[in-house]
């Protein structure tokens, strides 16, 4: 259900017709109007004088799958996350890791930055992984990042001058060691 390849592809979102910051209670709801409307015990009676080639019954196991991943916090964060990664594979020039980038550490804040061929950077910094839900963490010669679901993540970080974007992919648990000739 998540093909997205030069294409749009219906997502389980538009399978229950809910917005993809829909609430529990709207996913829900929508949910049970959609499984009455196409249960196959409700449709059989109506499904005599209509087409043989009726697709009511992949519907149906559409919405229950839809629901499957939307109805529970945990897998509807795991779907949302490769809905995201999915959806930015055409709109980056490269993949990096985090090692691949330089850190300038302040004290306080990390700034992570990887140059970009027009010059400038990408870059990223510590408060705005926290802000994604990422844990991180400083000893004297490293840090630590943890992704909130213990998943490989990504995050697709903008350069500063040109239209370029790069995925910086992140492994669950990653160290990186901070270079002192910063």
């Amino acid at each position: 259900m998540l093909h997205w390849k030069n294409s749009i592809r219906e997502t389980y979102y538009d399978v229950l017709s809910v917005k993809e910051d829909a609430s529990y209670v709207d996913i829900r709801t929508s949910y049970r109007s959609a499984i009455l409307n196409y249960h196959p015990d409700k449709l059989q009676n109506t499904r005599q004088a209509s087409d043989p080639g009726d697709k009511s019954d992949d519907r149906f196991m559409k919405v229950q799958k839809a629901w499957e991943i939307l109805g529970n916090s945990m897998s509807r964060a795991l779907y949302d996350s490769k809905l995201r990664a999915l959806r930015q594979d055409s709109e980056v020039s490269e993949d990096i890791s985090l090692e691949e980038m330089m850190i300038e550490d302040n004290g306080e804040i990390f700034e992570m930055f990887y140059q970009c061929r027009c010059g400038d950077y990408f870059s990223i910094d510590s408060s705005e992984f926290e802000k994604m839900g990422y844990t991180l963490s400083r000893d004297e010669c490293r840090i630590s990042i943890q992704t909130p679901d213990a998943f490989p993540a990504s995050v697709v970080l903008p350069c500063g001058s040109c239209s370029l974007q790069v995925r910086l992919l992140i492994n669950a648990d990653a160290k990186v060691p901070i270079d002192d000739n910063l």
